[in-house]
């Protein structure tokens, strides 16, 4: 079952939304279900640093909110407002049902230091062997990764985050989205530089990291391969919140088997390749062997250069 999501943001204060409605039907325009995240109090955004929802082979949809009251408890028992939390819906009612979700333990602190769980959007990884086959991974502004179960989430625990696969606090914050390739996990966090964890037996360890810093928003990296070879990892910096409006994007090539090797940046011959200018939580898009990557009124398209024509003597 393929789903097309759209995700519409309504409410007032940066963005903040109560409801999501996802278009299932290509040829339709019809909403056909809704999920309200905070019906009894405000905020609760599905924003993701400009990352869509995700979706698996079932059709169940998964996003993540931001900031907002959570009052909901893994006995039932609780309210109905989920801020900070990884939501699994099922589209097969007119009405989103929910069917888990995860919470970090600490969404109360999150919450009070603007620290959204839901500034990144959810990564849905291949199927694993071992307990845990169906892997999510997920990040939020406290800059710590989550890897979960998406059988079995887990909802709220009190103390800690036992009921996560795995934390690892990687970064000052996260935006966005992670990649994943050939069983690596590709992360670039605010004020950091490119990580790439390996994923093995259900944990993630990292094997390598760039030098490049990428600032504030961090970024969302895309992948081009060859199937399981050749990969390449592309990223562009984003422009900071506070910065002024005329700064130039620089899109980035990593090795994907050595992503502390750079392949190619924008600056290495501007005048030829410097795109224009920035925009916050800009993805590259790889499509038709070209890179795609939006920029304040204009798309800068990347591809191989032409062939030099042979020496004439």
């Amino acid at each position: 079952m393929k789903i097309k999501a759209r995700l519409i943001q309504t409410g007032h204060d940066g963005g903040h939304t109560l409801r999501i409605v996802f278009k299932l039907l290509p040829k339709s325009l019809a909403q056909q279900a809704v999920f309200n995240t905070s019906p009894d109090a405000s905020d609760s955004a599905i924003w993701q640093g400009d990352a869509g929802p995700a979706a698996d082979k079932d059709g169940n949809i998964f996003v993540v909110t931001g900031n907002g009251e959570f009052d909901a408890t893994s006995n039932g028992q609780g309210g109905r407002d989920y801020g900070d939390t990884v939501l699994k819906l099922s589209p097969a009612a007119k009405n989103l049902s929910l069917l888990d979700y995860f919470t970090p333990f600490n969404q109360a602190q999150l919450d009070h230091n603007d620290n959204d769980l839901g500034s990144s959007g959810p990564v849905l990884l291949s199927d694993q062997p071992g307990p845990h086959p169906h892997l999510l991974v997920t990040a939020g502004k406290e800059g710590r990764i989550y890897l979960l179960d998406r059988d079995h989430l887990g909802k709220f625990q009190p103390s800690d985050d036992s009921h996560a696969v795995q934390t690892i606090l990687a970064s000052r914050g996260a935006f966005g989205a992670m990649a994943y390739w050939n069983q690596h996990v590709f992360f670039i966090g605010s004020e950091s530089h490119i990580q790439d964890f390996a994923l093995s037996n259900s944990q993630l360890k990292l094997k390598a990291a760039g030098t490049t810093r990428f600032f504030d928003s961090g970024a969302t990296p895309s992948i081009s391969s060859n199937g399981a070879k050749d990969g390449i990892v592309w990223a562009a910096s984003s422009k900071n919140w506070n910065e002024p409006p005329h700064k130039h994007a620089v899109l980035y090539a990593f090795d994907a088997a050595d992503v502390s090797r750079e392949l190619f940046n924008t600056e290495q011959n501007p005048q030829r390749d410097r795109p224009g200018i920035a925009l916050r939580f800009a993805i590259p898009t790889v499509a038709n062997g070209k890179v795609y990557l939006g920029c304040k009124g204009q798309v800068d398209v990347y591809g191989l250069l032409p062939a030099a024509a042979p020496a004439t003597h």
